[in-house]
């Protein structure tokens, strides 16, 4: 499989990169979970690392510099996910940036990565399902997310459908809490299913749309489990510059008093040049678990942490 995507890209001109592991800052993502470790010098001051949950803010970088379309195969971690069917603390993925290009070439292009990679699923080469995420949602809840706009009427849609939502729960918690329990559960296993513009309130380095309040983002379902996620990139210093004061200054009120991870964050981040392009991130563990048609990605994993957790010492 690996071999083959890199043919994909290779063939199409994408320059193969490869970034560290280590960073000294991450982008704020309050949703993800770090790993924490210390650079140890005599000669130097000591400093936090953090393992990367993803290679996105050194592959930026790149893209800002004038690399042009590139791709990269690495190593995640991200910490307080659930050892599971679908989960390793440390797991593989594909990441592919398309200079000049947006999220909607972006799916053609993953359709044509699927049709050139190894697969004893047949699912993998059927024509995506393409759906926005107000059309999923009012399909599987009858909740129009149009008329959902603010945290009162969202909580009163998902306490129609027997939800319990906290008194002082954010929009995108409410969401997400409707989202797992009635539409992600129920999403067809029969075909790919990309689902489009998910609501501004989700906040992510993904371009807003001028006339209607969703972001130009979609994620990929194979066989009901989640696989790929992509952005048409925010390249707006002033909108990256946002982005990062509010979600870090979120984080820190999250984590405050608690043992989670603060990572530290770079403003310098959002003076890059950042180039108009589309940004895909694939699970590779979970990728090649449905184009095997198995259901965990446990016997792809040589080491899987849950096996170490409970080795005898």
């Amino acid at each position: 499989m690996y071999r083959a995507i890199r043919s994909f890209f290779d063939e199409r001109g994408y320059l193969e990169v490869f970034t560290p592991t280590l960073s000294p800052s991450l982008i704020p993502e309050p949703t993800i979970k770090s790993f924490e470790t210390e650079f140890i010098n005599p000669f130097e001051e000591r400093m936090k690392l953090y393992m990367i949950p993803s290679p996105e803010i050194f592959m930026k970088e790149m893209i800002a510099n004038g690399s042009g379309s590139i791709y990269q195969i690495s190593n995640c971690f991200r910490n307080s996910e659930q050892l599971g069917d679908v989960h390793n603390p440390e797991f593989s993925m594909l990441e592919y940036y398309s200079v000049g290009m947006d999220e909607v070439d972006s799916i053609k292009l993953t359709k044509e990565l699927l049709n050139a990679i190894p697969s004893e699923n047949e699912n993998l080469r059927k024509p995506f399902l393409v759906t926005t995420m107000r059309d999923i949602f009012l399909e599987k809840t009858k909740i129009d997310l149009d008329e959902v706009q603010d945290e009162k009427e969202i909580r009163k849609a998902a306490e129609s459908l027997g939800i319990h939502v906290p008194g002082n729960e954010s929009w995108d918690d409410t969401f997400n809490r409707i989202f797992i329990n009635n539409v992600e559960c129920d999403i067809s296993k029969d075909v790919p299913v990309v689902i489009t513009d998910y609501p501004k309130q989700i906040e992510c380095l993904a371009k807003d749309y001028t006339d209607r309040p969703y972001k130009k983002r979609w994620e990929m379902y194979i066989d009901g489990v989640e696989v790929a996620n992509c952005y048409d990139e925010e390249t707006d210093k002033g909108k990256i510059k946002g982005y990062y004061v509010k979600e870090y200054e979120k984080m820190e009120k999250e984590r405050k008093g608690t043992d989670d991870v603060i990572p530290a964050v770079d403003m310098a981040f959002a003076d890059l040049e950042m180039k108009k392009s589309s940004g895909v991130a694939i699970g590779l563990d979970r990728l090649l678990m449905t184009s095997l048609s198995l259901t965990e990605i446990r016997p792809l994993l040589s080491f899987p942490l849950s096996d170490m957790l409970t080795q005898d010492n």
